[in-house]
């Protein structure tokens, strides 16, 4: 369902089990960094109305997402650590070349949101199967099913709003280069990492 090229390898699973307290900071700074998103393409494009009723609605929903994983944080007895950068997403967004029209513009923030959200979903769904904190693998299963719409909801505006055609083009391409990307990664208490 999520067309991407490379699975997760399963041994991710294992660091995180031995890092959870790292995982979810890392986690919940991902929350809060998918709201700023969504608030940036409010601002960049205000007048693509439908995308900004649906990035006002985003924004709510992740920022409760930050609140939930924050909470679980403090339920454990920890607090919230240091954002780190995210050399997932550093390393994805030098595939478009910068500049173009705002339309172009759009189009590749929407297919990098896209593709940020499958890769979430997929991890979150590994933590859900193989996770032996059965609480938290229920929890990533609900976030999982949040994330897939979130991909679904970014791909189709792409879409409407690019030319279809040249939209899938660009999306196989991306996902080609995402799998290049996701080689070298899964090493790291990072929910992208």
């Amino acid at each position: 369902m999520l067309g991407l090229k490379l699975p997760t390898d399963p041994r991710w699973v294992n660091i995180v089990e031995k890092n959870i307290e790292d995982i979810l900071t890392d986690h919940a700074y991902c929350e809060q960094k998918a709201a700023s998103t969504a608030i940036s393409l409010i601002v960049s494009f205000p007048e693509y109305t439908e995308l900004v009723q649906e990035m006002i609605a985003l924004v709510k929903e992740e920022i409760s997402h930050f609140k939930m994983v924050h909470d679980r944080i403090l339920d454990k007895g920890w607090t919230l650590g240091r954002d780190r950068k995210d050399d997932y997403v550093i390393k994805l967004v030098t595939f478009f070349p910068k500049g173009g029209s705002r339309t172009t513009q759009l189009v590749h923030r929407l297919l990098y949101a896209a593709l940020i959200e499958a890769r979430s979903c997929e991890r979150f769904r590994l933590l859900s199967e193989e996770l032996q904190d059965k609480e938290l693998a229920e929890f990533y299963r609900k976030l999982m099913v949040s994330e897939a719409n979130h991909y679904t909801m970014f791909l189709g505006f792409a879409r409407q709003y690019g030319n279809r055609e040249e939209v899938d083009k660009k999306w196989q391409d991306l996902l080609d280069f995402e799998a290049e990307i996701i080689k070298d990664l899964g090493k790291k208490e990072t929910i992208h990492g």
